[in-house]
């Protein structure tokens, strides 16, 4: 079973994300954050596999070459179906978390975080110095992780188009900033509709609000699901 639509996980303990969870009668694909995490350890994804959801270790990890690695062989042991690394941290960081990861896990997915969808151009071009547009600096780093030998890339839905077409369209976009209206922003800043990121090429789309802050979470799961799966 693979789904394509991961619901973001972020809550503050394993108490609320069961209580979650609860009103669904079928496996989800689950991301763990930080938050969630640091609250429970391990134990989290073991527990989320026991239930038979997939579950998507949002960690983000950047660090010198070696600690990833090792990292990165602990993660691979505990059944994940999805991590991640922050293309930030270099080639051979990613190459590194990669060839680890793939070690000890041979059906998960390692993909690379290029610009988080909270971080507009202007930001972006200030505080980490460069020329770069947003798109050339989200293809800029897909470009190293598709050569790391990574699966894919975490953008906004805006660029996997590009991303499919420059590097290969089976390099996976994994998008978040989903939103039911584009109007309903919270703190990201390049959003979309759940149609809107299937026309764009979108392989994967993570939503969190929309789903865990709604008063009915199973409808609007249902929701995004009828519109992410609307004919192109």
């Amino acid at each position: 079973m693979t789904n394509s639509i991961i619901i973001a996980l972020d809550f503050p303990d394993l108490s609320e994300a069961d209580k979650f969870l609860e009103q669904f009668d079928e496996p989800l694909y689950v991301k763990v954050g930080m938050e969630l995490y640091m609250q429970t350890g391990p134990s989290i994804v073991k527990h989320l596999k026991s239930l038979g959801h997939q579950v998507f270790l949002d960690l983000k990890l950047h660090d010198i070459p070696t600690t990833v690695k090792r990292t990165m062989s602990v993660l691979g042991r505990m059944d994940v179906d999805m991590v991640n690394v922050h293309a930030m941290g270099g080639f051979d960081m990613m190459k590194e978390a990669c060839l680890a990861f793939r070690e000890v896990n041979s059906t998960g997915k390692i993909i690379a975080v290029t610009q988080l969808t909270s971080t507009s151009e202007a930001t972006m071009q200030k505080e980490q110095a460069t020329n770069l547009s947003m798109t050339d600096s989200v293809l800029h780093y897909a470009e190293l992780a598709y050569k790391a030998g990574l699966d894919g890339v975490v953008s906004s839905p805006l660029e996997s188009r590009l991303i499919h077409n420059e590097i290969d369209s089976e390099f996976l976009t994994v998008t978040p900033g989903i939103r039911l209206s584009e109007n309903e922003a919270d703190d990201q800043i390049r959003i979309v509709t759940p149609e809107r990121a299937r026309f764009l090429g979108s392989d994967y789309i993570v939503v969190g609000r929309p789903i865990t802050r709604s008063d009915n979470p199973v409808q609007a799961y249902k929701e995004i699901k009828s519109l992410w799966e609307m004919e192109k």
